[in-house]
């Protein structure tokens, strides 16, 4: 239980204080005594000290290792404690999730920023060959200074070798439909997620472009979706840009509406100027 207290003798880390508790394990604030720093510390929980469960949390700490990414959280070390349990230390992130952190004091164009930072550190995870298998926003930190950073990679999975497992894990609203069936499932079932956030961070009144975008990344079969997470990253780049988007095949009104917001700052001094030459004119002389 989280409030147990590990022994950490026979390691260089002194406990500070818990900070979460899991299906796995809990997470520990810790002191790493030879560089006098603190620390995030994960361990195996008691109830779930098998052989398997032990095994899971080191190839999760193996998994982090091969991802260095600035939205990544780096891991630092991995042992033994003297009961047998594995556990691994990394960088201790101080921040807030993204469900907590995204408010209605939060503007669109940040809530944008933070989705193409993320989308980032999970193309850089898929480069690698690693799948997430449960992005959602209860995962993913929004730092003091920005940063976003993609947490609890304890489900992931290997596209290539004898680890692409098949197996129904991740998190009701956020697993696309063929993880949900337990199906194979391979970068496309992270876009899903990615969409899942998305939509949730635009809300209902975002514009049909962005709107579009999401359910493109959502869509329930995994062909008619962003083949990578680049490709909705550069949809959404492209919407910032006021470019036309791929996943929404805009009218007229649509396009002039774009084209307004993109160029809103001319448009405004030219319709000031012929409202001031206007003026001038109908004054009497």
């Amino acid at each position: 239980m989280i409030g147990e207290v590990p022994d950490l003798s026979h390691t260089k880390y002194e406990l500070v204080e818990p900070l979460g508790h899991g299906g796995m394990g809990s997470v520990y604030r810790a002191r790493d005594r030879a560089l006098d720093r603190l620390v995030a510390l994960k361990i195996v929980g008691t109830f779930a000290a098998s052989p398997d469960a032990i095994d899971r949390l080191v190839r999760e700490a193996k998994v982090l290792a091969r991802l260095e990414h600035p939205g990544i959280v780096p891991v630092h070390d991995v042992g033994a404690l003297p009961d047998g349990r594995a556990f691994y230390t990394m960088k201790l992130v101080r921040g807030r999730r993204l469900d907590e952190y995204v408010n209605d004091e939060t503007t669109a164009a940040e809530r944008l920023r933070i989705l193409e930072r993320l989308c980032d550190a999970v193309a850089f995870a898929h480069a690698n060959g690693v799948i997430h298998r449960d992005l959602k926003p209860a995962n993913v930190m929004v730092g003091p200074f920005g940063e976003v950073l993609v947490m609890d990679w304890g489900v992931a999975t290997l596209t290539a070798g004898t680890e692409g497992e098949s197996s129904v894990v991740g998190t009701p609203g956020y697993m696309a439909p063929e993880q949900a069936r337990g199906d194979r499932v391979d970068e496309r079932s992270d876009v899903y997620a990615l969409g899942a956030i998305m939509s949730l961070l635009i809300g209902h009144g975002a514009p049909k472009p962005l709107r579009a975008i999401a359910a493109r990344a959502m869509s329930p079969e995994p062909t008619q979706r962003y083949a990578t997470v680049e490709q909705l990253a550069a949809d959404i780049a492209r919407f910032r840009a006021a470019l036309p988007v791929e996943a929404y095949r805009e009218g007229i009104g649509g396009r002039l509406a774009r084209v307004g917001r993109k160029y809103a700052v001319p448009i405004a001094l030219v319709l000031a100027y012929l409202a001031m030459r206007l003026a001038l004119l109908l004054l009497p002389r």
